[in-house]
């Protein structure tokens, strides 16, 4: 029987292996560039107004669980810190 993808595992894996070699202070500073976060902007402002298309509603869900992903990051990285 094949066993199924535990998601939340291969997170913690890729956390790890991106927390161990950090530049703490680099991982804590990180933000999206400029132009990453006007379009950003845009996109939340169109799902306020409803206007979102299906392809602009994908584009957001990446950056969703690209937010996601830097927040268990910088969570990680200050995990390890302080053990």
């Amino acid at each position: 029987m094949m066993a199924t993808l535990d998601a939340h595992a291969v997170y913690d894996e890729l956390l790890d292996l991106l927390a161990d070699g950090a530049d703490v202070q680099r991982v804590l500073a990180f933000r999206l560039s400029s132009l990453q976060q006007e379009r950003l902007d845009i996109l939340l402002e169109k799902n306020r107004e409803g206007t979102l298309t299906a392809e602009e509603t994908a584009e957001l869900d990446t950056f969703e669980r690209f937010e996601h992903l830097v927040r268990l990051l910088k969570a990680r990285v200050l995990q390890k810190q302080g053990a």
